[in-house]
């Protein structure tokens, strides 16, 4: 698959003016909230016409302003998943899924069905109406939905964002199958760093309306690309494997690039790759190495970057040829005396750790 997407469009006094290509995979449109993504992705599925652009997918020319080429929306055979699930309130949720049938190019026969009621485990719901589901079964319906149109490409905008943590968590697995299993190439719109790195491949960056990177997601979620998108999600963004699982202590040991960390280990197995999301603020500096601390995760490392904000400081440090990002104040970047090239040892509550 190969999408390449070029579109410039007005929105009030809102501009945007953006492009990326997509080869398959999960590729997440990533974010503030009012930074272009749900417009962009309203382009890709032929909901807006911009002023200018292109849209091409696999070859075929589904937007061309210069040529005033517009494929219909229901011509290009995309799948859309929005924020809220969108279910017929009168049908069940056997109906609702039949009813993405309608929009198959092809003929779906009840394997598809019965694959994709497997895939998203609403086998037990299929009788319901959908005010009897909670919010996360309601998305997996919609998603399954969507899946039986038989889409050439899905395209989901922060299907999450309005469940709460609890739902979050219970989907999560899910859109982890259906990119694994699925085979069909995904738009993922998201503001959530967490769900960006545990589901994609790769991520385009939007601020104010442009692309200011695009890349994998352990390089373009980490350090001040993320610190630029707001505090409280910023840190690293790992990539690892699951070297094994400690069944009485629930951890699992991740090896990064030259280290080790340990983690929360429920539902990971060996050989599992993950990506594992440290925040710049749970993270201590100690210029000696600590004795006596709760803390099991604490990586040697030497500091190669120093950048005074206000009144703390953020810290890099190279920890085995992975990059661990630190905020401490100024007055203890100070009183530790830190300075580029110094030894330090990164202290990290395994607690902190999300794959």
């Amino acid at each position: 698959m190969t999408l390449i997407v070029e579109a410039g469009h007005g929105f009030g006094g809102f501009r945007l003016r953006a492009g990326f290509s997509a080869e398959g995979g999960v590729t997440a449109l990533f974010g503030r909230s009012g930074s272009g993504k749900t417009s962009l992705l309203r382009i890709i599925a032929g909901l807006v016409r911009p002023d200018e652009g292109k849209v091409v997918f696999n070859d075929q020319v589904l937007l061309d302003t210069s040529a005033t080429i517009f494929l219909k929306p229901h011509r290009r055979r995309f799948g859309y998943v929005f924020q809220e699930a969108r279910l017929f309130p009168h049908l069940s949720v056997r109906s609702n899924l039949l009813y993405g049938r309608r929009f198959a190019g092809n003929t779906p026969t009840g394997d598809d069905l019965a694959r994709v009621v497997e895939l998203l485990g609403i086998s037990q719901l299929l009788d319901r109406a959908p005010d009897a589901l909670s919010g996360g079964e309601q998305q997996r319906v919609a998603i399954g939905r969507a899946l039986l149109s038989a889409p050439r490409l899905l395209l989901m905008d922060e299907p999450l964002a309005a469940l709460d943590e609890e739902r979050k968590a219970e989907i999560l697995p899910y859109l982890e199958r259906l990119r694994d299993e699925a085979g069909v190439p995904i738009i993922y719109v998201s503001h959530s760093i967490t769900e960006v790195a545990r589901l994609a491949d790769q991520v385009v960056l939007l601020e104010a309306g442009k692309v200011v990177a695009t890349g994998d997601p352990s390089h373009v979620l980490s350090g001040c690309v993320a610190s630029a998108l707001g505090r409280r999600e910023a840190g690293s963004v790992l990539s690892g494997v699951v070297e094994g699982l400690d069944l009485e202590s629930g951890l699992a040991r991740v090896k990064i690039k030259q280290r080790s960390l340990l983690v929360p280990g429920h539902g990971l197995s060996a050989g599992k790759a993950v990506r594992v999301h440290v925040l710049e603020r749970d993270v201590i500096i100690a210029v000696s190495e600590p004795q006596g601390l709760s803390a099991l995760n604490i990586l040697p490392g030497r500091i190669t970057s120093l950048e005074r904000d206000d009144d703390t400081v953020l810290i890099t440090a190279n920890c085995g040829g992975d990059e661990i990002f630190a905020r401490v104040t100024s007055f203890s970047a100070e009183r530790l005396g830190l300075s580029l090239g110094q030894e330090v040892y990164a202290v990290i509550k395994s607690v902190a750790l999300e794959r």
